[in-house]
């Protein structure tokens, strides 16, 4: 049963990542018939600690003796964690609280100090998609899945970008304490108790541009003409080359395949529309080349983990079209 809950910082702690954890497990909501938790802020640096916003400090009589009896520990993110060293002590109390059966949730860029303690390795893992490369690549044995808002493998649970860590709070308030319970917090908060879709709605990540004039002119042909059925042998003979020397030369330089290039690029243009016009979900895939709806909405979630009408409500709000 998780009754004991503590926030560990570091020097340059986020203020709204803090207050995420602060918000959903510190907070007294007994006269609502809500569960308590013996909720703390532990300091791995001393007393007195700086955030990323200026003139901001956080003060803690609590140090890493405080993680010792906690059922859950909470990382949040932090200024400079992606580069920077931790305190050995920290790593060791955090491998000690997974060890005696403890939990540890880390909030963005929190996931750095998860990883630096090994508590990764083997893990799939979550984090703000800006970081999920670095992520990876000091960490080679962690599963890093970008698109997704949160990861619970078992003792460890990490979560994407600031907001989604009020997604995995709540996540762990619903397995501990029940959906009720989940939903009368999220109601407080007046925030969604489930959001629709991962992270990957939120990615701003166009297709890498070719570096060479080889495909260019048929790339920039490609992107006028999405709302057309198009084949490789239509694009090789537009570039002067046989398929198979097309299907090479486009692959070399944009690293994927006409095919994935162009349906990408496609749901690219359907979050545009759906983002910045009340035109139907039928109209926007017309024009972007899925032919039908059910086309559109079957590729829209596969890319993004949603729907394009929920997406539309989280763009344009409740009330779009």
């Amino acid at each position: 049963m998780l009754r004991n809950v503590a926030a560990v910082l570091l020097d340059g702690v986020h203020p709204f990542e803090l207050g995420v954890v602060c918000e959903v497990f510190g907070l007294d909501r007994s006269d609502e018939g809500l569960p308590t938790y013996d909720f703390a802020v532990a300091s791995a640096e001393g007393p007195a600690l700086g955030t990323h916003v200026g003139g901001l400090t956080v003060s803690t009589p609590h140090g890493l003796e405080r993680l010792e009896e906690a059922d859950l520990i909470a990382v949040p993110a932090g200024d400079e964690y992606i580069t920077r060293d931790y305190p050995p002590e920290l790593l060791d109390a955090l491998v000690r609280a997974v060890d005696r059966g403890a939990r540890v949730l880390s909030v963005c860029s929190g996931a750095f100090v998860l990883g630096a303690a090994g508590l990764l390795d083997g893990r799939r893992c979550s984090v703000h998609w800006r970081h999920a490369g670095e992520l990876s690549r000091r960490h080679p044995r962690a599963i890093v899945e970008p698109d997704v808002l949160y990861v619970d493998e078992g003792p460890v649970i990490t979560s994407a970008g600031t907001a989604a860590g009020i997604d995995a709070c709540l996540h762990i308030v619903r397995q501990e304490q029940g959906p009720e319970v989940a939903n009368k917090i999220a109601r407080r908060m007046v925030v969604p108790p489930h959001r629709d879709g991962g992270q990957a709605q939120y990615i701003e990540r166009p297709l890498p541009r070719s570096q060479c004039d080889t495909v260019g002119e048929v790339l920039a042909w490609m992107e006028r003409h999405l709302d057309e059925e198009v084949t490789v042998e239509q694009l090789a003979e537009r570039a002067l080359m046989s398929p198979r020397t097309f299907a090479r030369r486009f692959q070399q330089e944009t690293g994927t395949t006409p095919y994935r290039w162009i349906l990408r690029q496609r749901v690219l243009l359907a979050q545009e529309l759906l983002e910045a016009t009340d035109e139907t979900v039928d109209a926007i895939a017309g024009r972007t080349g899925f032919g039908t709806a059910a086309a559109l909405r079957h590729q829209f979630v596969r890319a993004l983990g949603t729907t394009p009408n929920a997406y539309r409500r989280t763009f344009q709000g409740p009330n779009a079209a």
